[in-house]
């Protein structure tokens, strides 16, 4: 892509304040040469590798990156035989090293939890040069200094033996009384490497030695005593032989790692990698930024773009492409963000193509451009005889030249700079060009013609800077579908123009501008008109939710109450079953012991008349609850009947009248009632009363000696005969009944499952209802995918959610959604 271009789209001032967060100087290097790719799986690559580092950041692990200090001029020597390398370099290539192991343990340590795919491939592939690593460590430490080694212990020894020698000598000069008199200074100096006595010039003979230097008044010398000039020189040997040793020892490492030059490059190459993508995370994390998708069949999306370059001072602008549109018509006022939203999406299609994170919301989407070409600002030149309109045309010529059907052309302030009438109309021409050649277009203009063709053309689509009014100053928000004027006059006003010159240029206008103005003004109260039909809508929604969401509770509260209910009968169950197995063991004890005798006998039978009688108090009691559950879940049905009664108000139906069909429910009897006549019997099909709860239902089947199964509306209920009273002179068949149900007024047919349920704040058996009416919605509707969102907190309702997920047998599968959408608060959930 052209340079300038991308200069004027500040792309390598972005890119440049990336490479800042590299944590190698290499990492840094090659990030600021990086230039935006062009092919989407090297695109991808990027962006995965930089997605899962944002996952990585984002967690309370450790730095997986450490840095270090440039090593491929090391590298390169190590390759040749025989080069010298110093300690500090060998000490470089050891922090290298330490770097790659430390990455390797972190990312491969987090893969599975994390689901760092690509990272883990990525570490995986660097070469094994963990015999580099254990070499250098042999014989240094991590802090660059070399350890203390069998080959260098003599030496090192001998070295501290001379020293201390060199200063009891000296010490013996400067701790008593005789030679106090003679001394300048009783602490012995540094000299050319030798420690020597200041002695007054005036006394030099008193100690015999070499003189290595005088001071500059000539009143000092500087001496060193014949008893330690042996020693010193024994220690200058001793000091060459152990270079000569640690020379030694270096070179037969750097021979070792040698054969891994070509390995350690490879090394360096792919830790460059992770180092680019990880700046790219972090600052996408301190700016927050997203990755956006990439475009296939989908029109470009930008929800809340901000520029970086404005940092807080950024108006978030949403650009939103129709299907079928490929030139944008951006108009309205000078100053009004039309060129910083020109550059905006122009900026966002280079960051997007080098893997970076763009500064907008979840849901941008960007398409993937083989070449930018802009004409953005005064290309006027003295040197080059190029007018404004010239400097614009030689851009323009060169990108309607080069456009394809997948590059991206950037056109600010089109058809200025000329003739109003001929430069729209070469405005024009040009844009007829570019649709020819299927391109991305992005424009700005002032020309009321130019937008009349955007309205009118089947490709383009018109959108304005908002513009305020009673401020008389711009919003910078872009309102999509809306071309916009200039507001010339307003500003001009506001900005110190005479108002007799105002005035007299809206005489001048007025007649022609009556037109433009009149469709702008009425496309811009549609645009209201229709905020506030959504807003209303979004209203009713809420207040259906609501309503539903009471019913659901009512339910889940039968629900616990018929479970603990259960719950309970099953105890007194068992605790029956277990007495009664006690009692019985006991008789068939008894009558197995001795004969047969008339007690025995009347104690079986009392045994089996109080089982008997014990039985029948249970079912009695069961019969009992059973029939509290029913009442109340008839009381339910009937209070949610009533409510779907009530009709709506006017208001309502004015704005739901593609919701007004109701719950109808049709039955029809299929055949003759041939029993009319003849007295009611117990049997299927006949029409019993309760005699408790004074509901009449039908009998289902038998469930028994002296009991039946009742339909009670939809409820199904299992009750003695004797508490059932015959319906007479009639003998009702089951009806076929056929439902034909829509909620819209209700509350329920028109929900749909929601892309998002929020589970905040419910208990575990309200989260799990909740659910089950989700997964009841996603079915009726052939819905997929939702996400659910349980937060952290104690983990409670998250774990709820998962073990019901588990044993659902409608779930595909379930993850928990990557950290900038909401990490472990939030679940992503695939349906089969």
């Amino acid at each position: 892509m052209d340079k300038k271009t991308l200069t004027e789209l500040d792309f390598y001032r972005i890119r440049d304040e990336i490479a800042g967060f590299c944590v190698s100087e290499e990492g840094a290097y090659m990030l600021s040469h990086l230039e935006p790719l062009s092919k989407s799986d090297e695109i991808e690559a990027r962006k995965n590798l930089s997605r899962e580092w944002f996952t990585y950041i984002h967690t309370a692990r450790n730095n997986a990156l450490n840095s270090w200090q440039p090593v491929f001029p090391v590298f390169k020597m190590i390759s040749v035989q025989g080069a010298a390398v110093s300690l500090e370099q060998l000490h470089s290539v050891l922090q290298f090293c330490v770097a790659v192991k430390n990455v390797t343990d972190a990312v491969l340590n987090a893969e599975e939890e994390l689901n760092l795919k690509s990272l883990a491939s990525l570490v995986r592939s660097i070469p094994d040069i963990s015999i580099v690593y254990g070499e250098i460590n042999r014989i240094m430490t991590s802090d660059g200094q070399l350890r203390d080694l069998p080959e260098l212990r003599a030496v090192r020894a001998k070295i501290a033996e001379l020293n201390a020698k060199i200063k009891s000598i000296l010490r013996s000069f400067t701790s008593g009384t005789k030679y106090a008199d003679i001394l300048e200074s009783a602490v012995p100096v540094l000299k050319n490497g030798r420690q020597v006595l200041a002695v007054k010039s005036n006394r030099r003979a008193s100690v015999p030695g070499i003189i290595h230097e005088v001071s500059h008044t000539g009143q000092t010398v500087f001496i060193e005593p014949e008893e330690s000039v042996r020693c010193s020189n024994e220690l200058v040997e001793a000091e060459f032989e152990l270079q000569a040793e640690i020379r030694r020892i270096i070179v037969d490492v750097v021979s070792k790692i040698a054969p891994f030059s070509s390995d350690l490059v490879q090394a360096l190459k792919i830790m460059e990698k992770l180092d680019e993508t990880r700046a790219a995370a972090v600052w996408g994390k301190a700016n927050g930024c997203v990755f956006a998708d990439t475009c296939k069949e989908e029109p470009l999306l930008l929800i809340g773009a901000r520029h970086p370059l404005l940092g807080e001072k950024a108006v978030p602008v949403d650009i939103r492409f129709m299907e079928g549109k490929r030139i944008l018509i951006i108009t309205g006022p000078n100053t009004g963000g039309k060129t910083v939203t020109l550059k905006t999406i122009a900026l966002f299609a280079l960051l997007n193509q080098c893997g970076f994170p763009v500064p907008a919301k979840e849901g941008s989407r960007l398409p993937v451009f083989s070449g930018i070409y802009a004409d953005i600002g005064d290309e006027q030149s003295l040197d080059q005889s190029l007018s404004t309109f010239s400097g614009h045309m030689k851009n323009i010529a060169r990108a309607v030249r080069c456009a394809g059907e997948s590059s991206l052309v950037l056109l600010d302030e089109l058809g200025s700079g000329t003739d109003p009438q001929e430069g729209a109309a070469v405005s024009m021409a040009v844009l007829d060009r570019l649709i020819e050649k299927k391109a991305f277009v992005l424009i700005t203009t002032h020309q009321g013609i130019i937008k009349n063709y955007g309205y009118t053309h089947p490709e383009c689509i018109n959108a304005s800077v908002e513009f305020n009014s009673d401020t008389l100053s711009p919003t910078y928000r872009l309102m999509m579908g809306i071309p916009g004027e200039s507001h010339a006059l307003e500003i001009a006003e506001k900005s110190g123009l005479p108002k007799d010159i105002v005035q007299k240029a809206r005489d001048y206008i007025v007649s022609e501008k009556a037109d433009v103005s009149s469709l702008i003004k009425g496309l811009t109260q549609k645009h209201a008109e229709l905020d506030g039909l959504l807003a209303e809508i979004k209203e009713r929604e809420e207040a259906l939710l609501e309503s539903i969401r009471k019913n659901d509770l009512k339910a889940l509260q039968l629900r616990q109450k018929e479970h603990e209910i259960k719950k309970g009968i099953q105890r007194e169950a068992e605790d029956f079953l277990v007495q009664t197995r006690k009692d019985l063991e006991n008789l068939v004890r008894v009558l197995k012991e001795g004969e047969v005798t008339r007690e025995k006998t009347l104690g079986v039978r009392k045994f089996i008349s109080d089982f008997t009688a014990a039985v029948s108090e249970r079912d009695e009691k069961l019969s009992e609850e059973e029939h509290k559950i029913a009442e109340e879940t008839l009381r339910l049905e009937n209070e949610e009947k009533k409510r779907i009664s009530h009709k709506p108000s006017k208001k309502r139906m004015k704005t739901s009248d593609a919701l007004k069909n109701a719950v109808s429910i049709s039955s029809s009897v299929t055949q003759e009632n041939s029993a009319l006549q003849k007295e009611p019997v117990f049997e299927p099909g006949a029409e019993v009363k309760s005699v408790s709860s004074k509901q009449t239902g039908i009998i289902d089947a038998p469930a028994g000696k002296g009991r039946w199964t009742v339909l009670f509306g939809s409820i199904k209920m299992t009750l003695r005969q004797s508490e059932l009273v015959l319906v007479k002179n009639k003998t009702a068949l089951k009806p076929s009944v056929s439902y034909s149900v829509d909620l819209a007024e209700s509350g329920s047919a028109e929900e749909k499952p929601a892309f998002e349920l929020r589970l905040l704040g419910l208990r575990a058996e309200e989260a799990v209802r909740a659910l089950e009416r989700q997964l009841d919605l996603c079915a009726l509707n052939n819905f997929r995918q939702f996400s659910i969102i349980h937060g952290k907190g104690s983990g409670v309702l998250q774990q709820t959610v998962h073990d019901y997920l588990s044993n659902c047998p409608s779930v595909l599968n379930f993850t928990f959604a990557p950290p900038e959408d909401g990490g472990f608060g939030k679940t992503y959930v695939s349906l089969r």
